[in-house]
């Protein structure tokens, strides 16, 4: 039990910070991610970092979507 609770320890203390989290979280979204940048971003990244990210890009990914059907809709091109 004291391994796994080791391992989770170190991987909080990684040492990327959480902008960079930001950015591989941005181009994951995307699909445009390397292999060579995915295993430096599991040596690197913050898994707490990452969950967070992921939370704010799926909000904000559903604001642009709400929003541009909003607009889509206001603007009458879909009456």
């Amino acid at each position: 039990m004291s391994d796994a609770s080791d391992g989770l320890k170190d991987a909080v203390r990684r040492p990327a910070s959480f902008g960079q989290t930001l950015r591989a979280v941005a181009w994951s979204f995307f699909g445009v991610r390397k292999s060579a940048d995915l295993e430096n971003d599991v040596k690197r990244l913050n898994p707490l970092h990452v969950v967070i990210a992921g939370v704010i890009g799926a909000i904000v990914f559903i604001g642009v979507l709400v929003g541009v059907v909003n607009w889509v809709l206001s603007s009458g091109v879909a009456a």
